[in-house]
C-alpha cells in the first residue's frame, strides 16, 4: 500500500507537521483544501445520486465488499485510494476508531454483516427498526474504514439496509451537528470493543419514515437524503490517533467510564 504513514496522504508542500494537516492527495491535483472540498462534494453528490436513484446497482451483500464498493463508486473521481481501507489509525474529536493494524476494521465490518443478515427487517416496527439501525450504524461508524468519506459511505449503506424494511431514511430530518454528536457518543467505552448505540436510537426514530410500498429492492425510492448526506467541508477534522484522544473518552459519557464494562475482548 502506498499510503502507510499519516504524512503520505498529503501533498508534502501543504503538510503542516505542527497540526498534522494539509491537503489530501487527489486526482484533481488540487493543492487548496477548500477548493478540494468543493470539488469533492460536487462529484460525490453526483455519484450518490446515481446510487440512490438506481442508475448504478451494487450487489447488496451487506459486508466489507459492499461497503468498499460504495466508497469506491462515490470517490472514484477524487482519490486513488477510493474503496481501499485506510493505512493509518485515526481519531476525530474524542472518538478513536478501529485499529487498522490489529484487524479491527474487518472485525467491526463482520459484525455489521452479522447484524444485518441476522435481522428480519421486513417484520420490524418503527421502534424496532430504529434500534436495529442504530446498532448497525454504531458498528459501521466505529470501523471507519476509510481515510476520508466514511460518513457519506455509511449513509448510503444504511439506505441499502433500509431497503429490506418498511422504512426509508431521510437524513435531512436531522441537524448535522446532532448527527455528529450522536455518532461520537456511540463509540465504545474505554477498554471495551462494543459500540454503545443508545445515543443514535432517537436520531433513527426521527429519520426513519414509513415506506409507502413496504420493503423495497430497487433504490429509486430512497429519496434525495443520501445525496445531501454531507456538506462541503475542508477535510481536516480527522486526526491521527493519539493517547490523549483515548484518555478523553473517560469522561465524555456521564456514568460510564473506566472499569464500567470490563476489558476489550
Amino acid at each position: 500500500m502506498r499510503y502507510k504513514t499519516w504524512e503520505s496522504y498529503f501533498y508534502p508542500e501543504t503538510y503542516n507537521p505542527a497540526t498534522g494537516q494539509g491537503t489530501l492527495r487527489n486526482l484533481y491535483g488540487e493543492r487548496d483544501a477548500k477548493a478540494l472540498a468543493r470539488m469533492e462534494y460536487g462529484d460525490t453528490s453526483a455519484r450518490a445520486y446515481d446510487l440512490v436513484h438506481g442508475q448504478v446497482r451494487l450487489p447488496r451483500t451487506y459486508d466489507a465488499a459492499h461497503i468498499r464498493a460504495i466508497h469506491g463508486y462515490l470517490f472514484q473521481d477524487v482519490y486513488e485510494w477510493a474503496g481501499q481501507y485506510r493505512g493509518v489509525n485515526i481519531s476525530k474529536n474524542v472518538s478513536t476508531f478501529a485499529d487498522v493494524h490489529a484487524g479491527q476494521v474487518d472485525r467491526y465490518l463482520n459484525d455489521v454483516h452479522r447484524l444485518v443478515t441476522g435481522t428480519e427487517w421486513a417484520s420490524l416496527d418503527h421502534e424496532e427498526f430504529s434500534r436495529a439501525s442504530a446498532e448497525v450504524f454504531a458498528y459501521l461508524n466505529q470501523a471507519h474504514p476509510f481515510r476520508e468519506g466514511n460518513g457519506r459511505t455509511s449513509k448510503v449503506f444504511m439506505e441499502h439496509v433500509a431497503e429490506l424494511s418498511r422504512f426509508t431514511l431521510d437524513f435531512s430530518r436531522v441537524n448535522p451537528e446532532v448527527w455528529n454528536q450522536a455518532s461520537m457518543l456511540s463509540g465504545p467505552d474505554l477498554g471495551r470493543y462494543e459500540p454503545v448505540p443508545d445515543s443514535l436510537v432517537p436520531v433513527f426514530r426521527v429519520i426513519a419514515q414509513p415506506r409507502a410500498t413496504g420493503p423495497s429492492n430497487p433504490s429509486a425510492d430512497m429519496g434525495r437524503s443520501a445525496v445531501r448526506a454531507s456538506y462541503p467541508q475542508v477535510t481536516t477534522e480527522v486526526t491521527r490517533r493519539s493517547s490523549g484522544a483515548t484518555q478523553q473518552r473517560l469522561s465524555r459519557r456521564p456514568g460510564r467510564g473506566q472499569g464500567s464494562r470490563g476489558v476489550e475482548r
